[in-house]
């Protein structure tokens, strides 16, 4: 069965923001909003797991501030930001409320949005996301890029690859990063009370080797109310989402 999707831009806050649309929606059900990582696009992030999760629901993939084939403007690239960009597209879209998957950067955004704008946000599911950063391993702090939990040369090259064949000034690859590095650096706007707070069904994704450390994962999941933990073996922050014989069961159990 061939699954409908499309692709548009909206104006939203400043931003002609690039989104992709997947799979019909059964009556009455809230759509599916995936918010890719840093550096990367939906194809790179989502590809291994977007058909199956389009195959019963529908999606809304958007290309945050700078990434893919949304052009970047005169801002940092902050969480905040990219969080109140992704509420404008909703409200573009007329979408009062939907279930959120978020890898990495995009996990990031979806926390800020579930903290921020709880009435938006139906399910959660946050992959490789801290919510301070000394939720990271200290070695992928190094800045010669010799740990094994940063992304590979290949990973690089793809995503040098992607800007290049989609983005609209493919020479600000270089600024690009800079802005993404200095956003994934920042300090983290939450607490340990905003994470008591939520109220969103909340599912935890990380690798064994990721960004993330599984401590900090495990704390997570003990102040969100009943959130769920799964710690994917020999999973890498890049592998997380490719891991489609243990993701697809999780996901699919998580937001039926």
């Amino acid at each position: 069965m061939t699954v409908p999707s499309s692709s548009a831009y909206a104006k939203v806050n400043g931003l002609e923001m690039y989104f992709e649309t997947h799979g019909t929606a059964p009556e009455g059900s809230r759509p599916l909003v995936l918010l890719h990582g840093g550096a990367l696009t939906v194809g790179l992030t989502f590809s291994a797991v977007l058909p199956a999760l389009a195959a019963d629901r529908r999606i809304i993939a958007p290309e945050l501030q700078g990434h893919g084939h949304t052009a970047d403007i005169d801002r940092a690239v902050t969480v905040p930001d990219l969080a109140s960009d992704v509420v404008a597209l909703l409200d573009e879209l007329g979408v009062g409320q939907a279930d959120f998957l978020g890898f990495s950067l995009g996990g990031l955004t979806a926390l800020e949005l579930a903290v921020r704008h709880p009435e938006r946000v139906g399910r959660l599911a946050l992959a490789a996301t801290m919510y301070s950063q000394d939720g990271v391993h200290d070695d992928v702090r190094v800045p010669d890029y010799s740990s094994p939990r940063l992304p590979s040369q290949d990973d690089f090259r793809q995503m040098a690859d992607a800007y290049a064949a989609i983005a609209p000034r493919p020479e600000h690859f270089e600024d690009f990063l800079a802005k993404v590095s200095a956003a994934a650096h920042a300090s983290l706007p939450w607490t340990a009370d905003d994470l008591r707070a939520l109220r969103a069904p909340t599912l935890l994704l990380v690798g064994d080797s990721d960004f993330v450390r599984a401590e900090h994962a495990a704390e997570m999941q003990r102040l969100i109310p009943d959130a769920r933990l799964a710690v994917l073996p020999a999973t890498t922050h890049m592998t997380l989402m490719h891991r489609t014989s243990l993701m697809l069961p999780l996901l699919g159990e998580f937001f039926t």
